[in-house]
Parts: structure tokens; C-alpha cells; sequence
């Protein structure tokens, strides 16, 4: 039983988010789940304000089910079908995060000090997630998609588009990580 706890590997994965994309393309979807954030502002009235929410929201339905599946999916994968919350790390960047300040790195799954409760008490770090949230909407929308709908979708779409987009997602990731993420931490 303890093989059904452990990370899957990526031949394993991999071509399950192969399969999924081929029926995908079969019944003619893209897959993506920033849209699913465009079609809930729909839902909420948001059409009302903006010409971006004017759409048919009725044929996103099935997105919005790809998404509540992910969110069902992932509470089950972590609380019935994981024996260890922690991400492994490399042990150089366990060490190099603990300089930072980051003392759960290696021992949670997400940095309890961005994400823990107490962390919302301190106007730096709603500031850094503030900030990141509107980064990343605007970069959604200006690129068109989110990571998972142009990596994974696009990618296997053959897309142009896409290949430019996860370009951009990768350099912006490295420039985060080696450039910006050191002045703020």
C-alpha cells in the first residue's frame, strides 16, 4: 500500500496528462484554468461591468467541472493518498531558503511563513502577495492563458503562441527566483 503513497512518477503522470489532453482535442476543448477564474467573475456579474466577462459562460460549464476536479482531487491526493506534506528539496536549497528565512522549507509542503495564518498579520507579506496576485492576472490575461492552458494545452496543440508564452513563464520564473526573490527575502 505504501506505492500508492509515494509521488507518482513522471511515466506514470506524464502520460495520464497525455490522455487527458487527447480527449480533450477529441471533443474539441483547450485546457486552461484561468479561464475558469474569467467564467466565476461571469457568474457573478462581472458582464455587467467589463466587455471582457460578455460571453456565453453556459460553454464553459465543463471547465468549471475540470476545476472543481482538481480542487477534489488535490484534497484527496494530500489527505488519503500522501504519507509525507513536504515537497522533497535538494538539500543546497533547503539550506539556501533557511537563509531566507524560510525555517519549514524541506518539513512543508508550502512556506508556512507566506502561507500560514500569522503570515497575513505582517503588511510586508500581504504586500508580496498582493502585488504577486495582480502580477499574475495581468500576466494571464496579457498572455493569453495561464501556464496550464499554454504549457500543457497549447504545447500539445502545436500552438506558437504557446511555445512564446512558456518561454516567457520560464525566463520570468528564473528572473524571480535569482534576481527579485533575494531583495525581497
Amino acid at each position: 500500500m505504501d506505492w500508492i503513497l509515494a509521488p507518482w512518477p513522471w511515466y506514470v503522470s506524464g502520460p495520464l496528462i497525455a490522455f487527458v489532453m487527447f480527449l480533450l482535442l477529441l471533443v474539441g476543448k483547450n485546457f486552461g484554468m484561468s479561464a475558469n477564474f474569467r467564467t466565476l467573475c461571469t457568474l457573478c456579474g462581472a458582464n455587467k461591468k467589463a466587455r471582457f466577462f460578455d460571453f456565453d459562460w453556459k460553454s464553459q460549464r465543463w471547465n468549471l467541472v475540470v476545476a472543481l476536479g482538481a480542487i477534489v482531487g488535490g484534497y484527496i491526493g494530500a489527505h488519503f493518498l500522501s504519507n509525507d506534506n513536504a515537497v522533497i528539496l535538494n538539500p543546497d536549497t533547503t539550506e539556501e531558503l533557511h537563509t531566507y528565512g524560510f525555517e519549514s522549507a524541506g518539513n512543508a509542503y508550502t512556506p508556512n511563513e507566506l502561507f500560514d495564518m500569522k503570515a497575513f498579520n505582517t503588511p510586508k507579506t500581504l504586500f508580496i502577495l498582493l502585488v504577486s496576485g495582480l502580477l499574475i492576472g495581468f500576466g494571464t490575461r496579457y498572455a493569453g492563458g495561464c501556464t496550464s492552458g499554454h504549457t500543457i494545452s497549447g504545447l500539445s496543440n502545436l500552438q506558437i503562441a504557446s511555445l512564446i508564452a512558456t518561454i516567457g513563464f520560464f525566463i520570468g520564473g528564473l528572473i524571480m527566483i535569482y534576481f527579485i526573490f533575494p531583495l525581497l527575502f
